[in-house]
């Protein structure tokens, strides 16, 4: 994929899932968000692959702000990150970890006309509630998820799919001009392998395609083959990946 259209596809991510405080050294774009741990939030994000000017210092001064809000320094490595950053991380013990991809898909040969026309939710606090369950994450990242999704300004869909009054599926759609991106997509331990993470995508698809969106895009995490085996039979195709990097002394 060209730089350009990663540049784009950046940019919208970070609307779509933003950051309490975003700082700026040089194109680096440090995010942090002290109320939720994720590292998409917590993450170092470089967007220039010439931008290699007083690097050393500069990750310093990153990794100082990190640890001033009790987060553990971490760089996202995208295309748009200078190989030599890269290589000056891995020089001095970064550990290198999550290699995710990014997926696109042309909506336009994407087949939804038989998806569930699915209401979005407008309780913010009902999906949440619905996503830690459906994850069986802590309860304890209900206020930083909160502020996250809450702070999101594109058009936002919140799915969930129920059985018996229960949340078995769960996945968020940010619709930003042509492009969206799908977040939070997961299905229940239990209820895996029943169709329920197609039909939701499908119908967060629709929701968008109403809406004008012309291509979707996502994130999934390249281990995770049972997810890209799906998004591939739905029409996504890999863009790009990115990695992330962690200090050493993090712990």
């Amino acid at each position: 994929m060209q730089l350009a259209k990663i540049r784009q596809i950046e940019a919208v991510g970070f609307r779509a899932w933003p950051a309490s405080s975003v700082h700026y050294d040089g194109s680096w774009a440090i995010r942090i968000t002290a109320s939720h741990p994720s590292k998409r939030l917590n993450s170092v994000n470089p967007l220039d692959p010439g931008d290699v000017a007083d690097m050393e210092n500069r990750v310093a001064r990153a990794a100082q702000r990190f640890r001033a809000y009790g987060r553990p320094p971490t760089f996202r490595l995208s295309p748009l990150a200078p190989q030599e950053l890269d290589t000056y991380l891995e020089s001095i013990g970064w550990a290198r970890f999550d290699e995710s991809m990014v997926m696109v898909a042309d909506l336009a040969h994407v087949d939804v006309g038989d998806a569930i026309d699915q209401i979005p939710l407008k309780d913010i606090g009902r999906f949440i509630d619905a996503s830690i369950k459906v994850q069986g994450d802590d309860p304890s990242v209900k206020p930083g998820l909160f502020e996250v999704i809450s702070g999101i300004k594109p058009s936002k869909g919140l799915f969930v799919v129920e059985e018996n009054a229960e949340p078995v599926a769960t996945a968020i759609g940010v619709q930003d001009g042509a492009l969206v991106g799908l977040f939070n997509i997961s299905t229940a331990a239990e209820r895996r392998r029943a169709g329920l993470g197609r039909a939701i995508v499908r119908s967060a698809l629709k929701w968008a395609e109403q809406h004008g969106a012309k291509k979707a895009w996502l994130q999934v995490e390249v281990e995770n083959t049972a997810a890209i085996g799906l998004y591939e039979q739905l029409g996504f195709k890999e863009a790009y990946r990115y990695v992330y990097r962690q200090a050493p002394d993090h712990e």
